[in-house]
């Protein structure tokens, strides 16, 4: 008996990531790795998940974020904190 290969089609459409790291963020923005950390700092975008060392963002929130014109997500000045 034989198993049937995964089709090929199904990983041409596989499910984008659902994290997101800097440079995806940076791309989607159209700025530096450095500039899109410093938005995360100064509370200007949703704020990263910490994986250890990574810094990973979720995917829904960056796009809600910029669809909704990339708003300052928290107050400004406000450092750390519940979200």
């Amino acid at each position: 008996m034989t198993t049937p290969l995964p089709s090929p089609t199904n990983s041409l459409h596989a499910p984008p990531p659902q994290l997101l790291d800097v440079k995806a963020v940076a791309a989607q923005l159209g700025c530096s790795t450095r500039h899109a950390y410093r938005l995360a700092d100064a509370g200007k975008m949703p704020r990263p998940i910490k994986l250890g060392a990574l810094v990973k963002w979720r995917r829904d929130e960056i796009e809600a974020w910029i669809a909704g014109g990339c708003k300052p997500v928290r107050a400004p000045g406000a450092k750390g904190g519940a979200s």
